[in-house]
């Protein structure tokens, strides 16, 4: 696995980039060229990385912060991030957790445990049960779109 991000001025408002590559095989390159799995968090992220995603890929978008989703061969999902994150916890500063069960759930790339796992070791203490319950969350919310479809 390799990650890079790209924040610099961006990490201000405007569009900021994390990029994962998962493989089973050597990484020869360490920079995502077009991705199968796109998340969009803001308008401003989706105008400018949308370009990236595959044909038949995966997009999560959160709902509240994105108001036009160009016509687009993917498998999409609007998921309210940000409102649910308020709503139930509080603190919209919990969409991003919201938005990785909601990715868990959508794409099973990782299995639950592992992203509890991560989860768990990645946040602070004290904001620990929040974030899982933000996890759990998102995972429900995919689960209510795919029932509604």
């Amino acid at each position: 696995m390799v990650q890079t991000q790209s924040y610099g001025a961006e990490a201000r408002g405007s569009a900021a980039q994390s990029e994962v590559i998962i493989s089973d095989h050597v990484i020869k390159y360490p920079k995502v060229r077009q991705c199968d799995i796109l998340i969009a968090m803001s308008q401003p992220a989706l105008n400018k990385y949308v370009e990236n995603l595959k044909e038949g890929g995966v997009l999560l978008l959160d709902k509240d912060m994105i108001k036009t989703v160009p016509k687009l061969e993917a498998k999409i999902f609007q998921v309210p991030a940000t409102s649910t994150a308020e709503a139930k916890l509080k603190r919209k500063i919990y969409a991003n957790t919201v938005m990785l069960g909601a990715l868990t759930k959508a794409t099973r790339i990782i299995s639950q445990e592992a992203m509890k796992s991560t989860i768990k070791n990645s946040v602070p203490k004290e904001m620990l049960r929040e974030n899982l319950r933000g996890f759990q969350l998102g995972l429900q919310l995919v689960e209510d779109l795919r029932a509604a479809t």
